[in-house]
C-alpha cells in the first residue's frame, strides 16, 4: 500500500542568508529589483525588522515582512509590513497561517495589537482574520529632493 506525499507548510523566521530566496514572492507585491529588495530588508533589520515564510514542502510560498514598534498613540505592538502568497496558491491557508504566527510572536514579545495597512484588495482577507480597520486614516506626503 503506497501513502500519497503529504504536504507540509512550514512558518519559520527566515536568517540573512535566505532573504534572497524571498525575493520571487515579495517581488508580487514590491516592486523592487533584488538588490534593492535585499538593500531595504537589511537596512531594516537594524530596527527589528524580520522576515517570516511560509515553506510548502520547503519552497517559499509566503512572505510575512514584520517589526516591532512602541508608540504613545498605540503602546507595544507589532507592525506587518508586508505580506504576500503566491498568486498560484492563495487560498492555500498560507496567509492565515502567516498572520497566526505573527500574532503569536506578538503575545510572545507582551504586546496587545497586531497593526497593518491594507491594500483594498487585501481588507476582505484580513476581516475574515478578524482584522477591523482603524479609524486613524493612513496619510503621507511625497517630499520634493
Amino acid at each position: 500500500m503506497t501513502v500519497p506525499h503529504q504536504r507540509t507548510l512550514e512558518i519559520r523566521r527566515l536568517s540573512p542568508a535566505e532573504w534572497s530566496q524571498a525575493y520571487p514572492v515579495m517581488a508580487q507585491l514590491r516592486s523592487l529589483d533584488e538588490a534593492e529588495f535585499l538593500q531595504r530588508v537589511r537596512r531594516q533589520s537594524h530596527t527589528g525588522y524580520e522576515l517570516v515564510a511560509a515553506l510548502l514542502d520547503g519552497r517559499i510560498i509566503g512572505v510575512l515582512g514584520m517589526r516591532p514598534v512602541h508608540t504613545l498613540a498605540r503602546g507595544p505592538h507589532l507592525h506587518v509590513d508586508d505580506l504576500v502568497v503566491d498568486t498560484a496558491v492563495r487560498g492555500s491557508g498560507a496567509g492565515r497561517a502567516l498572520m497566526e504566527y505573527a500574532e503569536t510572536d506578538a503575545r510572545a514579545r507582551g504586546m496587545t495589537a497586531v497593526f497593518l495597512d491594507a491594500r483594498p484588495d487585501a481588507v476582505a482577507f484580513y476581516e475574515r482574520e478578524s482584522y477591523q480597520l482603524h479609524a486613524a486614516p493612513s496619510m503621507k506626503k511625497v517630499l520634493a529632493p
